[in-house]
């Protein structure tokens, strides 16, 4: 997991947040998926649930630096 949180602190604001917007565009497949019956892998939902918590927190800290 470290070594996830090391990777988006290399990227940029500008890649955070096209990362930020593909998985949530993915979030909302998985949901659609899991209201039909179709969802293959049901794990998947909670690491891109997490994956965008980690890249919200990232953006967070580094507005609040930009503030200080």
């Amino acid at each position: 997991m470290a070594s996830k949180i090391q990777d988006l602190r290399v990227k940029s604001d500008d890649q955070l947040s096209a990362d930020l917007a593909e998985l949530k565009r993915e979030a909302f497949n998985l949901r659609f998926q899991a209201a039909t019956n179709q969802l293959e892998r049901p794990a998947r939902i909670k690491k891109v649930r997490r994956d965008i918590a980690r890249i919200k927190t990232l953006q967070t800290e580094r507005s609040q630096s930009a503030k200080a």
